[in-house]
């Protein structure tokens, strides 16, 4: 119990907070309303009138909460207004991206390692190009390929890998290059060849460093898959939840939409952690 308490004194905090938000944010309709009556509002009638409003500027906690039970478990997963439809489109493009863009962190973090030009070289470019913002970039990637004739999930894979090839390689780099120069030397003492060093000291020492970089890999992922519904006016998707909400003004469907994105976040992060814990208990690393 003491370890989750801490846990649920800052998110008592976090409601409370939402709350006090969302009566100032959406007082200005409770006071117009009495205005057109004529008559004067009570605190009593503000906080009742600013916390159920079918279109808040901010909307309450319980509201998103219902929106989300309902479009999780109170509609039928192939409607059009299922959020377990809509997550389902996302998850798809994100686990794509996320094995394109790990395979590429992978090899890319390989090459580095084993050859001094592509160190000099593909690094500074890694660099860069996580320097470009998404939003800029996403439109581009999208018309490219259509003019290809390539449509639907590959587009959004590939801004997924984009996102999350870049943490798998700056950590697969670090934890290859992990072992000491004592370890290295006593392989060479043992004539061990390059491919024998990588599979038996380089590789399982960069175990750690790589589930780690996994997590926030997913997690960009996730994100770009996204974003790239949002250029495309895409019908399905968690990024076209987002879009039709915004354009009819439904808050509390965005909110929700929201909380749905993060809530799959959680859960994508925590299989990679316990892929990772059963892996590095198997290699001896964890108890």
């Amino acid at each position: 119990m003491n370890r989750f308490l801490p846990i649920l004194t800052v998110l008592l905090v976090i409601v409370a907070l939402w709350y006090a938000a969302a009566v100032k944010l959406n007082a200005a309709w409770v006071y117009d309303q009495a205005a057109r009556d004529g008559g004067a509002v009570s605190f009593g009638q503000l906080v009742s009138g600013t916390l159920n409003q079918d279109r808040p500027v901010l909307p309450t906690p319980h509201q998103v909460v219902t929106e989300l039970v309902k479009s999780t478990f109170g509609m039928a997963i192939t409607s059009k207004k299922s959020l377990v439809y809509h997550g389902w489109v996302t998850i798809s493009a994100t686990l794509l991206g996320f094995v394109i863009g790990t395979t590429a962190g992978v090899l890319l973090a390989v090459g580095i390692i084993h050859n001094k030009a592509m160190d000099l070289s593909v690094m500074p470019w890694a660099i860069a190009s996580q320097t470009i913002p998404i939003l800029a970039i996403a439109p581009m990637i999208i018309v490219v390929l259509n003019s290809m004739g390539i449509q639907g999930l590959v587009p959004k894979a590939i801004i997924s890998a984009f996102l999350s090839f870049f943490p798998v390689l700056v950590g697969m780099v670090k934890g290859l290059r992990s072992p000491d120069q004592m370890q290295l030397d006593l392989l060479s003492t043992y004539n061990a060849s390059r491919s024998a060093v990588f599979w038996k000291l380089r590789l399982p020492s960069s175990m750690p460093y790589l589930f780690t970089s996994l997590k926030v890999g997913i997690a960009a992922s996730l994100v770009g898959a996204i974003v790239g519904e949002l250029p495309t006016g895409a019908v399905a998707g968690l990024g076209a939840r987002l879009l039709s909400g915004s354009y009819y003004g439904q808050t509390v469907q965005i909110w929700a939409a929201l909380f749905a994105a993060a809530l799959v976040a959680a859960v994508l992060v925590a299989v990679v952690g316990a892929i990772e814990r059963r892996t590095l208990k198997r290699m001896g690393m964890v108890r």
